[in-house]
């Protein structure tokens, strides 16, 4: 709101003062005869306040990266842009949360064997793309869940991103947009409370400490304490302050300075066992080819035989103890500067150091043969031995200096827009082992019943590093540059990407008892490794796009991306076997896309099309032959269609929906599947998303979304009688929300509204599964002044 004329105008306030100096040109042109007349008599003016109010809409015109140019309509590349709107009226609170706005994009893969994903384990495209997270185009290390209280908008990338980014997954990347000052005053607030004890409550205040200068100050608070309506003992803690400031924003030259401070203390979810979901059977010992091992099996399919009809665990069992924690510290400070040239070429430069360290420990299980004890007639007695103490302690570190320079200009009758940038980016990694021990002849965990866990449980542990640490470190150099070329009713676009990278690799690792020669290496013997890699990678993308209309267009895309040893988890190994072996060649993906954007309804709405096929080469594999030998030979596919359509069908009525149909194989390689079918894991072939809202004329407004998750498959590991994939599901949220005055309004929001009990993501070896949201609702009061 506009208090005073000291305060900048709006964007409204400034279309309408144009509009009205155009208008009276004429007039004053006659007042100059009477100028003279009317010098010597005293003038009053009164004051005239034109107000306007800003729409709320799904719909964004443009994704905030400087390499993007152009309108998203006029990009040759399929991107979701997430808006605050969109996830305010969700009630989304993390990214994973705000990505299901994006078909086929989740946390499906709850980790391998005993251990559990942390943070943002995101899937997109039949891939991981959890080392691809950006924060206002800087890469965002650490395995860490991400609340997006200070988010302006998210930008999903689809497809190889290698030319924007450098190193990266084979099928995207995900960018964070952080909120900034601005010229003009504003406090905003909300708070919730909801099911599974939510409380939560964020603060947004913004002002204008200067008009004239272009000063302002902004400053993002959150408080959470909250657990999990799906399950017991989860818990969801943390709090964050963000504050910013900014120099000349009504300037050639703009300054920002930000800083970020988050620190959560979790209990984490280590998941549900599988037993009575579909495709369970017991985990029986494979028939060996000797009598004695044969024995054992009958033995075994005899003790393990109640599992063949036992019922689903409770969804809400928690099978951790209270040792469980997850504890993170974050903090982030960025330096912005932007500059107008005279000559028309606009000049940023980003400078980040940040810094997030992890301290984790999840009681996890793998449910094997041997680990299921006491299986008799009475299912409450029967029991599971915990073997897995899951630890991280971890810390992450950025440094960034990030150059990009923006110019147009034409060569005859084609017109320019020429973006080249320069990068300096140094990220650490440092990793220390823990042990637990525990007094002899007792067990590391106690044992936890199956169907009645008690995770208060007294545990007789002692926890502390045991000498094993890691530390990996990748320094790089990178040079881009993008044209695009307008000439007519054509749009080219072409882009490459030279990226200089070291990486170094220190561990140290404590070996057991063994004779090297006529030596013998004692137990606990810390054992120092050191590997390098240093490289040049090459990425380039190329487009065609045809205006066939002033609002709409069809394309042409074709872009690569390279991922090297290490790139994503800064680790390398000497073993062959290993796809962070220092010998081996980068990952490869190329993708190729074709599409078609359209914006309707006075450019209110926006629907997209793609075509797409995303290929990755250069994965290790065994020989078939001889399990010593190693080939890079290993290629994958993912190909499908993507439909979206997002904005305002009528006025008051807001949509965003998307589709999208996967097809995944293994062309060279083995099978990654646990049922054989060749296909990528952790990739629903199908996937829809919907959501909607409309403002009734007295000021309600009313919302809800529909979303589709196809049949998942999960990976391999040699697991027995575990279920092999996951069943789809549709899954319905409601909203509604009401202004009480123009300060206040209310929001109501209820997920799965059909209570459908569905599986969110399952492990590796299929012995853990993380269920889905039951039923649930949260109201939330927004403020604003």
């Amino acid at each position: 709101m506009i208090k005073s004329r000291k305060h900048a105008q709006s964007r409204f306030n400034q279309h309408m003062s144009a509009a009205l100096a155009a208008m009276l040109l004429p007039v004053a042109a006659h007042a100059v005869a009477a100028a003279d007349e009317q010098a010597q008599t005293p003038q009053t003016l009164s004051e005239v306040k034109v107000q306007g109010a800003a729409e709320d809409t799904f719909k964004a015109d443009r994704a905030v990266s400087a390499k993007y140019t152009e309108k998203l309509v006029d990009t040759a590349q399929t991107i979701t842009v997430i808006k605050k709107e969109l996830i305010e009226q969700q009630g989304a609170v993390s990214l994973t949360e705000a990505l299901r706005n994006t078909p086929g994009v989740g946390a499906f893969f709850l980790g391998e064997n005993g251990n559990t994903n942390t943070g943002d384990a995101i899937f997109m495209r039949g891939f991981d793309t959890s080392g691809s997270i950006y924060v206002d185009g800087v890469r965002d290390v650490g395995s860490i869940t991400r609340d997006i209280f200070n988010i302006e908008q998210i930008d999903v990338l689809k497809g190889p991103a290698g030319t924007d980014n450098g190193r990266s997954a084979p099928t995207g990347s995900i960018n964070l947009v952080s909120k900034r000052p601005q010229l003009e005053d504003a406090y905003l607030g909300s708070v919730t409370v909801g099911s599974g004890k939510q409380r939560r409550g964020t603060a947004d205040l913004n002002k204008v400490i200067d008009a004239d200068s272009g000063i302002a100050f902004r400053l993002n608070v959150l408080d959470q304490d909250s657990e999990n309506p799906a399950r017991d003992m989860i818990k969801n803690k943390r709090w964050a302050v963000a504050p910013s400031a900014a120099f000349g924003l009504n300037g050639p030259t703009r300054f920002y300075l930000n800083f970020l401070h988050v620190k959560q203390d979790n209990i984490p979810d280590g998941g549900v066992l599988t037993i009575g979901l579909p495709g369970y059977t017991p985990p029986y010992l494979a028939v060996g080819t000797t009598a004695a091992s044969r024995e054992a099996a009958r033995l075994d399919r005899l003790r393990l035989a109640p599992l063949e009809t036992a019922a689903p665990v409770r969804s809400r069992n928690f099978y951790g103890s209270v040792l469980d924690h997850d504890n993170v510290t974050a903090d982030q400070f960025t330096a912005r500067i932007e500059h107008d040239t005279a000559g028309g070429i606009k000049l940023q430069n980003t400078t980040r150091y940040g810094r997030n360290k992890q301290n984790y420990l999840l009681t996890a299980f793998m449910a094997t043969s041997a680990n299921l004890v006491n299986i008799g007639t009475d299912p409450n007695a029967w029991e599971m031995r915990r073997t897995n103490m899951t630890f991280k302690d971890q810390t992450n570190k950025v440094l960034t200096n990030q150059t990009t320079a923006t110019a147009e200009f034409g060569t005859g009758a084609v017109k320019h827009t020429l973006v080249a940038g320069l990068e300096f980016i140094n990220e650490k990694q440092y990793n220390y082992t823990l042990a637990g021990t525990v007094p002899a002849g007792t067990d590391l965990l106690t044992r936890t019943s199956i169907y009645h866990p008690n995770p208060s449980a007294p545990q007789n542990v002692a926890i502390a590093r045991n000498g094993a640490q890691a530390e990996g470190s990748t320094d790089t150099q990178a040079l881009y540059v993008f044209d695009t070329a307008k000439f007519g009713d054509w749009i080219i676009n072409g882009g490459v990407r030279v990226d200089h990278y070291s990486t170094t690799y220190n561990s140290i690792a404590l070996q057991g008892a063994v004779t090297s020669g006529t030596q013998v290496i004692p137990v606990g013997t810390r054992l120092p490794t050191t590997l390098k890699d240093t490289d040049t990678l090459y990425n380039g993308k190329l487009s065609a796009l045809y205006k066939v209309t002033p609002e709409s267009s069809v394309y042409g895309l074709v872009a690569t991306s390279k991922s090297p040893p290490g790139g994503t988890n800064f680790t390398l190994s000497a073993a062959n076997g290993n796809a962070a072996n220092v010998n081996n060649e980068p990952q490869s993906t190329t993708n190729y896309e074709l599409g078609g954007k359209w914006d309707l309804l006075q450019q209110k709405l926006s629907l997209s099309a793609a075509l797409y096929r995303t290929e990755v080469k250069n994965e290790v594999e065994v020989d078939p032959t001889n399990a010593a030998v190693f080939y890079q030979n290993g290629k994958k596919r993912v190909q499908g269609i993507e439909l979206g359509v997002t904005g305002e069908l009528a006025r008051g009525w807001l949509v965003s929906a998307g589709y999208t149909r996967m097809t995944t194989k293994i062309d060279s390689g083995r099978l990654v599947t646990a049922n054989g079918e060749n296909s990528l894991a952790y990739t629903p072939k199908q996937a829809f998303t919907s959501w909607t809202s409309y403002t009734l004329p007295f000021g309600l407004t009313v919302g809800g979304g529909a979303r589709y998750s196809g049949k998942l498959l999960r990976g391999t590991d040699g697991a027995i009688g575990t279920p092999a994939y996951v069943e789809s599901y549709w899954v319905a949220d409601a909203m509604a929300s009401y202004a009480l005055n123009k300060h206040i309004d209310l929001r109501l929001n209820v997920y799965n509204i059909t209570d459908k009990e569905y599986v969110g993501a399952i492990n590796k070896s299929g012995y853990r599964y993380t269920p889905g949201q039951p039923r649930s609702g949260s109201l939330t009061a927004n403020i604003k002044f």
